[in-house]
């Protein structure tokens, strides 16, 4: 299943130069994914916790291809991409309302236990949108 979630631009995501700064889009990104999980897998941070799991990011390749401004309305569009054993991979994109890719990245995340912290087979909700 591929997620869209919708993003204003706010006073407090512009830098010197007058646009997103870099490092806003990995929250913009997360969010994103966040909504992937509650739409798709049908679980919150809540959930997770609640079952002692949790999903961190083990890569993430971005690039910037276009500036987003202030008051710029963003689509996050969130693709499962590929699944291993205790891993998963989604590919992300960030339009603009020209429906320009602004940014594009490639992020692979790794399921693990919250007590051991180490990594665990990604659980069925999840892989099944794979």
């Amino acid at each position: 299943m591929i997620g869209v979630k919708k993003i204003v631009v706010k006073d407090e995501d512009i830098d010197g130069l007058n646009h997103v700064n870099n490092s806003v889009y990995l929250n913009y990104l997360e969010t994103a994914r966040e909504n992937w999980y509650i739409n798709a897998a049908g679980y919150s941070y809540e959930d997770f916790h609640k079952e002692n799991l949790g999903t961190a990011v083990l890569r993430i390749d971005i690039l910037y291809k276009k500036e987003a401004v202030l008051h710029d309305v963003l689509s996050v569009t969130t693709t499962p991409k590929k699944l291993g054993n205790t891993s998963f991979v989604f590919e992300q994109k960030i339009r603009n309302e020209k429906d320009e890719v602004v940014c594009e990245a490639v992020v692979t995340k790794v399921m693990i236990d919250l007590t051991t912290r180490k990594s665990v087979p990604v659980i069925d909700s999840i892989a099944r949108n794979f």
